[in-house]
């Protein structure tokens, strides 16, 4: 079954074995020791967003059938539920509701971006339903330390951190600009570089913030154009990354790095010229959680895997996903019923190794996970950074009137 296609209803199952759903412990009720497992997913089907959310169905898939394929969990086979937040927060939070009170799941994976994943925290928190969040990187998901929240992605301050290493290790520039999404995700990309820049003596020359979708940045990059910053800084998903790269290069803005905290810019389609930036991708420079080149046990097989199925070669948020879904059904194992008490417990002190790498819980639910630099080249994402995972050298950036 092809989970990729589009699905016109808000909320659908996934259902790619049968199996008996799962009754738990939420607000008073109890659950059945006896029963099978169901996980709950929220993620952008629809939407603006729904290229990423693609991206984690595929993710989730694949695992789902290596996980039902060795015995499922609990001796049964496992089942998700899929909720379509439609790339909005509101719907997402009606997702909770869904999963949570009418199907019973003792677990919630999801949702894709910072701001619908915000959204859920206190409400899983008030349900004593835990989430895992595979891919929103703003620290305030986490900063609020709810004991029911487990975030196995780096986050907004370790993508600047990352970042501002990076660029001292190439050519130190002096100055920058950020260009930002004015959301949860961008704001905490905008800070956590903000923060970063000023303890490394990296001047902040300008910060800009627009609305998603907008059918013209040309205004905004002219100004940055006129600071003349060494490196620009995007926080953007996929549209605006294609959109601004490609205004980026009719305005002329000619930095030294065009640098990005991931998202849009890691994005598969990004370097495509059908769905992304295309030529215009080329030499982008951007935080990222995973590449299908790095050493972790099972990386490898991952990316074969997805290739082989979807014709293409997955970005970090898919492997999330699938790594997501392994996590969750070790910590109904380790719990030994499918019960979200438990569940929260087991995430809490579970130690493993995946293929999006070793998974460990700090006291506030933070997984702490690596951060590697890639640049595009060739029309490819390749790591450049840090040394002992590089695969390539960093390009410099020919200015757009040599490309």
């Amino acid at each position: 079954m092809n989970v990729g296609h589009s699905l016109f209803s808000p909320v659908f199952r996934l259902v790619l074995v049968l199996a008996a759903g799962a009754c738990h412990r939420h607000e008073g009720a109890k659950a059945s020791e006896s029963a099978g497992a169901r996980v709950g997913v929220i993620t952008a089907v629809t939407g603006t967003q729904a290229a990423f959310g693609q991206a984690h169905q595929r993710g989730y898939a694949i695992a789902l059938e290596e996980i039902n394929a060795q015995g499922g969990v609990l001796g049964r086979p496992l089942e998700i539920d899929t909720y379509d937040d439609q790339s909005k927060p509101d719907i997402a939070l009606q997702g909770v509701s869904k999963l949570v009170d009418q199907d019973r799941v003792p677990v919630v994976l999801g949702s894709y971006s910072s701001e619908s994943s915000l959204a859920l925290v206190p409400t899983v928190t008030r349900k004593e339903v835990p989430l895992i969040v595979p891919t929103a990187t703003a620290d305030n998901v986490v900063q609020q330390r709810s004991a029911w929240v487990f975030r196995l992605c780096a986050g907004s301050g370790d993508y600047a951190a990352a970042m501002v290493a990076f660029l001292k290790s190439h050519g130190d520039p002096r100055t920058m600009a950020v260009v930002y999404e004015n959301t949860n995700f961008g704001q905490s990309q905008a800070a956590a570089m903000r923060q970063a820049a000023t303890r490394s003596g990296l001047s902040i020359l300008d910060e800009e913030a627009y609305n998603a979708g907008s059918p013209s940045y040309s205004p905004m990059l002219q100004r940055v154009k006129e600071k003349r910053p060494e490196v620009v800084y995007f926080a953007s998903y996929l549209l605006d990354a294609t959109t601004l790269m490609r205004q980026s290069r009719a305005v002329d803005l000619d930095p030294r790095f065009f640098t990005a905290a991931g998202t849009g810019f890691s994005a598969a389609e990004f370097p495509t010229a059908d769905k992304g930036a295309g030529k215009d991708a080329e030499y982008t420079i951007a935080a990222s959680q995973w590449v299908p080149q790095v050493k972790w046990p099972g990386s490898k097989e991952f990316d074969e895997k997805f290739f082989a199925r979807y014709g293409s070669h997955p970005a970090y948020h898919a492997m999330q996903a699938y790594a997501a879904l392994k996590l969750a059904a070790a910590a109904i194992e380790k719990a030994k019923r499918p019960d979200p008490t438990a569940i929260r417990d087991a995430l809490k002190t579970i130690q493993m190794d995946s293929a999006f790498g070793p998974i460990r819980f700090g006291d506030n639910g933070q997984n702490q996970h690596p951060v590697v630099i890639t640049q595009v080249q060739h029309g490819v994402h390749t790591v450049v950074w840090p040394p002992d995972v590089a695969v390539a050298p960093v390009l410099e950036t020919s200015p757009w009137s040599a490309r």
